[in-house]
């Protein structure tokens, strides 16, 4: 067991959050997990075209008794979207306050403009010497059931492809 004052490994997750929290915290967003959940609260689709971009909350005024009126939620949407985003606003403003389980969005603003998109990998390239490719046949030769057989020919093709790829990182 472990001294009490030695720290456990902590996944970068929690480290993150941490970092962007005070970023996130200018553009009025309470953590970044409304950015992380964006395409489980619109969908994958439009998340594709559409990014939170920051939460403008009113100003309290004196006597609210610790009660705010909703934020703004402001929302960078490309092209044609923003026409579909807008029909959807009702429900979106309701999602995301499912989302806090809180009515912290009262509306949203849309701003039409580019939307950053993360950069997909590059495919591995499955491609096998004639060496690696005997040896995934003779390792898939005995099996009967040919479906069967066809679907470990792929596995043992993506393994050793990846291992190769690995290696030539290293």
């Amino acid at each position: 067991m472990a001294p009490p004052n030695m720290s456990r490994p902590k996944p970068l997750a929690e480290l993150i959050d941490g970092c962007i929290d005070k970023a996130l915290a200018q553009q009025g967003f309470a953590g970044s997990d409304v950015i992380l959940s964006w395409p489980d609260i619109v969908g994958e689709r439009l998340a594709r075209f559409s990014q939170p971009i920051k939460m403008d909350w009113p100003k309290r005024r004196p006597g609210a008794e610790g009660r705010s009126d909703p934020a703004t939620l402001v929302v960078r949407v490309e092209g044609a979207f923003a026409i579909e985003l807008q029909h959807m606003a009702p429900q979106v403003v309701e999602r995301v306050n499912a989302f806090y389980g809180w009515r912290c969005v009262g509306r949203l603003v849309l701003k039409q403009g580019p939307v950053r998109r993360a950069v997909p990998e590059k495919a591995p390239d499955l491609s096998l010497t004639p060496p690696e490719r005997d040896r995934v046949a003779a390792a898939t030769e005995t099996v009967a059931d040919e479906p069967l057989r066809q679907a470990l020919d792929r596995l043992g093709t993506a393994v050793i492809a990846t291992e190769r790829q690995a290696r030539a990182r290293r």
